[in-house]
């Protein structure tokens, strides 16, 4: 594990004092006053080498600019029904907090389909809650507990988990580019829970291949994970699917809040709806806005060839025990 240095930290802000006016200003917005410990993000992102880490940086912030980040918490997702439809179909929400202040953000891995709209609105609105969670809730929840909170415990939830879900792996490994170039170390732990035999025989094979420090942040967990999460946060901020005693998952009312942090009607996501309405408006008043999606550049970013083949080998493997060979031949990893 590469030790960041107060030396290393000194060199990269003298780099950065020389950059261009435009880069400083997109780099305040995105630091919310916290500029060397986003430094520190990049240093280790790039294990320590400075000269890699400061590439890495002036890149996010050329594609910050290019793509408008800084405004895209003011491009609302219209009409509603279609923002409905993005959040039934990309499942993420933000179920509480641990009990050191991060954020716990919940993903539905096995039950997103993402087939309600194009690539561009996924991804636009998976960049604005990146945005956010860094822009608002971490200042907030900062300002709460007294000190820096930069990072956010991640769970994934398995449930429902098929394998015409890896028909999705391209657009996956879209968000995925996305979040590594430009909003990289903001996770301290991925915690996998409710996964089903398909997934802990591939990630037996996929675990070697990934990277030491991202090998490093990820755990799976017996069952709903329960017992383990309730170590780390309160039942409050559990998700929903993590509450489950039996079968079957909790997605009951709160107050009369759902606890379901997945739907548009979560605090959560009223929340967030209600701040780009009213972000959008400040901006209407000095700008017209476009309407359609917000479109953003990314990287055509194809999934690692060594884990593809490792994930193809053993659901054939699955295949040739369950008789599901055919189910597989409809399955495009490459995402074409």
């Amino acid at each position: 594990m590469v030790v960041i240095t107060e030396e290393m930290i000194k060199q990269f802000e003298t780099l950065m004092d020389k950059a261009d006016e435009p880069l400083k200003k997109t780099f305040q917005n995105m630091h919310n006053g916290y500029p060397k410990e986003n430094l520190v993000r990049f240093l280790k992102a790039r294990d320590g080498n400075l000269a890699n880490a400061h590439k890495m940086l002036i890149d996010c912030l050329y594609w910050r600019i290019q793509n408008e980040i800084d405004n895209i918490l003011a491009k609302p997702i219209n009409p509603s029904d279609l923002c409905r439809a993005i959040r039934d179909s990309q499942l993420i929400g933000l179920s509480g907090y641990s009990k050191e202040g991060l954020p716990v953000i919940a993903i539905g891995v096995g039950r997103s389909t993402f087939d309600k709209a194009s690539i561009h609105y996924y991804v636009q609105s998976h960049i604005q809650l990146n945005e956010y969670r860094d822009r608002v809730i971490m200042p907030n929840v900062t300002k709460k507990f007294g000190r820096y909170i930069g990072t956010c415990i991640k769970i994934l939830d398995m449930t429902g988990l098929k394998i015409s879900a890896l028909n999705q792996i391209k657009l996956l490994s879209v968000i995925s580019a996305i979040d590594d170039l430009n909003y990289p170390e903001r996770t301290e732990t991925y915690y996998i829970v409710n996964a089903p035999y398909i997934f802990s025989a591939c990630w037996k094979v996929v675990r070697p291949l990934l990277q030491e420090r991202t090998r490093r942040k990820v755990q799976v967990l017996s069952g709903s994970g329960r017992d383990e999460l309730l170590k780390i946060m309160d039942y409050e901020s559990l998700p929903h699917f993590c509450r489950r005693e039996g079968s079957g998952s909790s997605r009951n009312s709160v107050n009369g809040a759902t606890s379901d942090c997945f739907s548009l009607d979560h605090p959560f996501h009223q929340q967030l709806y209600s701040y780009v309405k009213e972000q959008s408006a400040v901006v209407r008043s000095t700008a017209p806005l476009r309407h359609g999606s917000f479109h953003v550049d990314f990287p055509e970013h194809d999934p690692d060839p060594k884990i593809v083949q490792a994930i193809e080998s053993e659901f054939q493997k699955i295949g040739n025990q369950n008789g599901i060979c055919q189910s597989l031949e409809k399955v495009k990893l490459n995402g074409d």
